[in-house]
């Protein structure tokens, strides 16, 4: 199973049929801030979503295809991250992630970031890592340009939210460039 302490306040750890409670908590607490950039609220809208969607996750991972996890901090969940998809025959590798608001502005998503991208690079050996988020998701774009990704582009209306398409910005980082901090 797959655990990985980042500091002494951060940790990762596997999506657990048994999050399911503080995961929907957090999303119902979370559904308007997290709605603005995440197509998938509007069809959470009870605890047996949240497990049918950690189902899919766990099984997503015994099949070596993708890695979610939930973020720990000071032991408690405050939101999750993910290898969305790991693409073994091109080595690379797509991160997800979410953070509930009120832990935002504490440096935990730039050290996930930082921290699955290592994982990646370092003990899964891929070649690439891949971030993209929407162009005016101003926070979640900060993540891979502290982190010294590359921006690569922008597709356009790689996204359907709700009502309306969203551009994304790319960014990907290499093997080659990538320095453990």
């Amino acid at each position: 199973m797959f655990s990985h302490k980042i500091d002494e306040e951060v940790s990762l750890k596997l999506i657990e049929l048994k999050d399911a409670e503080r995961i929907f908590e957090l999303t119902n607490q979370n559904r308007e801030h997290l709605r603005e950039w995440l197509p998938w609220l509007d069809m959470t809208t009870k605890i047996e979503d949240t497990k049918g969607f950690i189902q899919m996750c766990l099984k997503g991972y015994a099949e070596n295809k993708s890695l979610n996890a939930v973020i720990l901090f000071k032991g408690e969940i405050v939101g999750a991250a993910s290898f969305n998809t790991i693409d073994w025959s091109n080595k690379n590798a797509h991160i997800g992630y979410w953070l509930a608001a009120e832990y935002q502005g504490n440096g935990i998503m730039t050290k996930t970031a930082r921290a699955l991208t290592d994982y990646a690079i370092s003990e899964l050996k891929l070649n690439r890592v891949e971030i993209r988020a929407a162009v005016e998701n101003k926070k979640s774009r900060s993540i891979p340009e502290r982190l010294g990704f590359v921006n690569e582009g922008c597709i356009r209306q790689a996204e359907w939210l709700y009502d309306h398409y969203v551009d994304h910005m790319v960014y990907g980082m290499l093997a080659e460039d990538w320095i453990e901090e």
